[in-house]
């Protein structure tokens, strides 16, 4: 769990390969004490904030989409498995960007694009931009385990391509709870009838 932190935990340095330009951005998001992490202002998490959160997700699976129901921040992601190609007419960026996933024998491999620029990998601020990408490999190992594959891709944010391993514990037969994020709310007092 130390990636939840620091992506780059397991890394010489204790970093990812960062750019020059990515470097600053990390150091400036932990001076200020990751104040701006999308997760603190009731916004959706990065991708792998997700894969590392501690809160449970459940995984739907249907013959063109695979559905991704997370119990942090409530968050829902379709991962298409109906042979569709990633789009390259430079959709609207989304908080999770646009999956595409396609079986290789036991393992699922999803490939990300179109995120938002402003997605945070970890709580310290590790950056991905609208350039980056994200592939994962997704394989149960046994019935109680779930690895993830996670390799970072973003020429702006990093010097070269990067994987994080992520086991996941699989727990069958639980529901989600409800994950209510308001506190930080502040579009009240701007509605109409106040």
């Amino acid at each position: 769990m130390a990636t939840f932190a620091n992506i780059g935990a397991n890394f010489p340095g204790c970093l990812p390969p960062l750019t020059p330009w990515a470097a600053n951005v990390l150091t400036q998001r932990k001076a200020e004490n990751s104040k701006d992490n999308p997760d603190a202002h009731c916004l959706p998490l990065g991708l792998m904030q997700l894969h590392e959160h501690p809160q449970p997700r459940k995984i739907i699976q249907t013959p063109g989409v695979i559905v991704i129901l997370y119990e942090a921040q409530a968050g829902v992601r379709q991962i298409f498995t109906d042979g569709r190609a990633l789009p390259k007419n430079d959709p609207q960026p989304w908080w999770y960007g646009y999956s595409i996933g396609h079986w290789d024998g036991d393992t699922l491999v999803v490939e990300t694009t179109g995120f938002r620029d402003d997605v945070w990998l970890d709580i310290d601020g590790s950056p991905l931009t609208n350039s980056g990408k994200m592939t994962e490999r997704m394989r149960r190992l046994n019935y109680g385990t779930l690895q993830t594959d996670v390799t970072i891709e973003d020429p702006k944010a990093y010097t070269k391509p990067f994987t994080v391993r992520v086991m996941h514990r699989l727990m069958p037969d639980t529901d989600l709870i409800e994950f209510i994020c308001g506190e930080n709310e502040r579009s009240d007092a701007h509605l109409v009838g106040k």
